[in-house]
């Protein structure tokens, strides 16, 4: 039987304008879908917590470093795909229930009420007010080693040669986990700038293996809903290829996050 699983890129036929001519060919696009997030845990049936715009791939992760990032649960007893009968296929693979051990830390419904939803450039879509968007859930403050400005300067590069989906598409942003050293220890793709980054922290959950690191770099900007998950995460360092803002730039300060814009091989921007 085939698969029915969305892969993250799929095929299309493009006509090029070119100042010297044009040509027909085929080429590739991100693919943008759906996922629905169920949350379940004993006593409680699956309740929709959350629905937003991915590439598909790594669903697992995202939908676990999502409930990690909103302070909803520290770790996940397991992750499936929904198996509803009423479900069509186009529905099979865009819809995940995660299940925990207990009660969830947070009431997912204080911010996100039953048919909460976010495109996939969105942050904060769903929070029901200013104070609880800028809410943060921090975990404990990095303790180890933060990367040198050298290496720091490195790391795009280092995120960049991991970048398979975009290579083939140009459409999608990384995010990435490294060692203070600027070693890789996991790097995801989405179109979603914030999709990205909940599959970081979901892999390492799912792996078993603590989210906190020293580095998270980011291919855009910094937003202050990046500062978020990468508080929530325990991260030492924010290092972002583009530009911070005010309010990203004011809650690394207030929380202890070092923030780095504007980086490349040739500078950096030290912000925190």
């Amino acid at each position: 039987m085939k698969d029915r699983r969305p892969g993250p890129t799929v095929r299309t036929r493009v006509h090029e304008l070119l100042a010297d001519g044009e040509r027909r060919h085929e080429d590739r696009l991100a693919t943008e879908e759906p996922l629905e997030i169920r949350l379940a845990w004993p006593g409680a049936a699956a309740r929709r917590v959350w629905v937003t715009m991915r590439t598909p791939g790594h669903d697992f992760e995202l939908a676990a470093g999502w409930l990690v990032h909103e302070g909803i649960t520290r770790g996940v007893h397991g992750v499936a795909y929904c198996t509803d009968t009423d479900l069509s296929p186009e529905q099979e693979f865009n819809v995940v229930t995660v299940t925990l051990d207990g009660p969830p830390l947070a009431d997912p419904g204080h911010r996100h009420d039953t048919f909460s939803s976010g495109s996939s450039a969105c942050g904060v879509c769903g929070k029901d007010s200013v104070a609880s968007a800028l809410t943060v859930s921090a975990a404990a403050r990095w303790p180890g080693e933060l990367p040198e400005p050298d290496v720091v300067r490195r790391l795009p590069d280092a995120l960049r040669e991991h970048q398979r989906v975009f290579d083939r598409t140009g459409g999608v942003h990384a995010a990435g986990l490294f060692t203070a050293a600027g070693e890789a220890l996991v790097v995801r793709e989405d179109v979603g700038r914030h999709n990205a980054v909940d599959k970081v922290t979901g892999a390492r959950v799912l792996a078993g293996a603590s989210p906190a690191e020293a580095a998270l770099v980011v291919s855009g900007r910094a937003g202050f809903e990046l500062v978020q998950k990468a508080l929530a995460a325990g991260v030492g360092a924010l290092v972002a290829v583009g530009a911070p803002t005010s309010l990203s730039a004011r809650l690394a300060k207030e929380a202890g996050l070092v923030l780095y814009g504007f980086t490349s091989a040739r500078r950096c921007v030290r912000y925190t």
